[in-house]
């Protein structure tokens, strides 16, 4: 199970906003409880990443919002390819322990 930190779990809740949505629609497919659901709703919307449509009862997703999805995935793949370098230099250092260990 990949752990989600709070800019990810944004991210999953605009997206599924961006299709205009209800609450529960967010709930479930952003894979969150109702409590922490309600945390972050409260977070985006007054960070004016969502909005909400009183009529229609649903959020949608802001300019500031879609904003923050151009940057967050610019974000993502950077970290991505970051940790694939960062693994592979670990990788190259474990071979260079071993190598200098005693046969």
């Amino acid at each position: 199970m990949n752990y989600r930190d709070k800019l990810d779990i944004i991210a999953d809740i605009l997206t599924v906003a961006s299709q205009s949505a209800k609450k529960t629609q967010i709930m479930y497919q952003a894979n969150l409880s109702y409590k922490v659901l309600r945390r972050y709703l409260d977070e985006v919307v007054s960070a004016s990443l969502l909005g909400f449509e009183n009529e229609q009862q649903r959020y949608v997703l802001t300019v500031k919002g879609k904003e923050f999805l151009t940057a967050y995935e610019e974000y993502f793949r950077t970290n991505k390819n970051f940790q694939k370098q960062l693994d592979d230099v670990r990788t190259k250092r474990k071979v260079l322990e071993e190598l200098c260990q005693r046969s």
